[in-house]
């Protein structure tokens, strides 16, 4: 059913992902399929950037690797199946391209419940939702 599996992960939110990590860990292992596992360090504003250390996106990248692969462990996803990727940049658009990079026919994803400014300016599972080229699952995480 499933070839690969594109599984977002944000970093900066632990815990949010444990919904999307169990689902996609159930679907490869019903379908053989490999998953990615994808972290996005945000791009700093130019201005902001001459601030920060030479080093700094480096740092962030390498933290976020070692995360992904903590999660992986965590999780008790196939090692044998599983990726880590991390990219810099805009999150909505980076998982987009790792998306078609990696030819994933799913992405599965977490999802805030919705605010005011997600209604606003829309949030990045919505612009995945709206703009991959691939089937889209996001998940929210259950109610308190």
């Amino acid at each position: 059913m499933f070839h690969t599996i594109l599984c977002p992960v944000d970093t900066a939110e632990p815990g949010l992902e444990t919904k999307a990590l169990s689902v996609a860990r159930q679907l490869a292992a019903e379908s053989g399929a490999s998953i990615t596992l994808l972290a996005v360090v945000p791009d700093m504003p130019v201005m902001a950037a001459e601030y920060l250390p030479a080093d700094f996106h480096a740092n962030q990248m390498s933290e976020a690797e070692q995360t992904l692969k903590d999660l992986a462990v965590k999780s008790d996803l196939p090692q044998d199946k599983v990726q880590t990727r991390v990219r810099l940049g805009r999150p909505y658009h980076e998982i987009l391209e790792e998306a078609e990079a990696s030819h994933a026919d799913l992405i599965v994803m977490a999802s805030h419940r919705p605010r005011l400014a997600t209604y606003l300016l829309g949030s990045n599972a919505a612009h995945v939702v709206r703009h991959a080229q691939c089937s889209v699952m996001a998940l929210r995480p259950e109610a308190a």
